[in-house]
Order: structure tokens, then sequence, then C-alpha cells
């Protein structure tokens, strides 16, 4: 298969060379730009020297919503934890991810210092990709997100990132993505082994400030040294 082209994206770019690259997947409707404002709110040590690559989802049709066309990492037909995914979307927009650590990995940034973020749809790919990536990576954050792709998760995860460290969090009134499905992603990888920060807090389907105060601490930690 040839190998994708790879996503159009926001950088932010370090004040010094780049070390460390953050991949941050937006949400279901929204663009590369919806996280961009956070990264000063993340107060990251500038000689942490990270890139943040927020990439853009493709506009597709969207079934549960009267197939009306925006930015998707795949496409949705229902909301329930037992609805069928559309495993075709997410493993184009799973290459997608691998292309985007490819191209940092050619840029100088080795995959031991890539962490992988995302938000809502975004983090459900953003999980997908880093518990089979073939190669270690720094992290992973899940925000507000849910497991796809549970069933063939034991035979595809990747040795290398048995244990990868995480940071989930999920609003505790999430009206989108139901809080018990939240729980559950945490519960999965708790019992397959990852060591995990999970908080919750008093919101709905967004994130707030003390939770970017808390994903900025973890980045600092795992991008360290």
């Amino acid at each position: 298969m040839a190998e994708a082209k790879p996503l159009r994206c926001v950088e932010i770019e370090p004040s010094h060379p780049a070390r460390a690259a953050v991949i941050w997947l937006h949400g279901l409707g929204a663009d590369g730009h919806d996280f961009e404002p956070i990264v000063p709110e993340l107060a990251l040590d500038p000689e942490l020297a990270v890139r943040f690559v927020f990439p853009h989802a493709p506009s597709i049709p969207v079934t549960i919503n009267a197939g009306m066309v925006m930015p998707a990492w795949y496409d949705i037909s229902d909301l329930g934890p037992r609805g069928r995914h559309d495993d075709s979307g997410i493993l184009r927009s799973a290459q997608a991810v691998e292309t985007l650590i490819a191209r940092e990995a050619s840029r100088g940034v080795a995959p031991e210092r890539i962490a992988l973020a995302g938000f809502s749809q975004g983090g459900a790919i953003a999980t997908h990709v880093a518990l089979r990536h073939p190669e270690r990576l720094a992290g992973l954050i899940a925000l507000s997100s849910y497991l796809v792709g549970g069933e063939s998760l034991e035979a595809e995860r990747s040795d290398a990132n048995h244990g990868l460290p995480v940071f989930q969090a999920h609003g505790t009134q999430d009206p989108m993505v139901p809080y018990d499905r939240g729980v559950h992603l945490r519960d999965r990888l708790r019992e397959l082994g990852h060591p995990l920060t999970w908080r919750s807090y008093p919101m709905g389907h967004q994130v707030c400030l003390e939770e970017i105060r808390e994903i900025g601490a973890f980045l600092s930690a795992r991008l360290a040294g």
C-alpha cells in the first residue's frame, strides 16, 4: 500500500529546534485550530523544545448528523457503546496518524519523544494508534473519549507500547460521550497494565483550566530528558 499523503496540519514550533512532538487530534466537527490556543496554557518549559502538530480531519458525511459533511475521523451512525463503528474510516485515520509519526521521525524527533493526544473522536483514534504503534511512544492523552476497536485490541496491541503511560480525563456531565464510556476506557487501559492518570471534572463535553494544567504536568514528565 502506498504511503498516505500527510494530513494538513496546524503546527506550532518551539523556540529551539524541536526535540519532541505532540500530535493532537480534534473532535468531530472541529478542526486543527481547536486546541491551538491551549499551548501557552500548558506552561511547558521552552527547553523541552516541543513541536505541536494539530491535524485537520478530512470532511466526510456523518450519518448521525443526517449525512452532513463535516470534519470527522470516521463516520458515526450510533452514539451507543455497542453501535457499529466505521472500521474502514478508523483504519484510514489511524494510517494518517502513523504517517504523521513517521514524518516527525524524518524531522529528527524519535518516536519515544512523541506523545499522541486527542479529544472525543480524536481521542479514540489517538488511543487506537498509540496501543498498536510498533515503536515506543512517549505517552497518550485521551480527553472526553472512548474505546474503538476493542474487539481486536488484544491481538493487535504492540509489545513496544505495553505499559505506555496515559493521561485520561472526562466530564461527569458529558452529554455527548457519556461518562461511563470514559470509565470503560479507563478500566480497559488499567486491565492492560497501563500506568494511568485519571481525572474527572464536573463539566460537559469540554476541557477546563485545571485539566489543561494537569496535561501540562503529564507532558512535562513524559518529554523531559
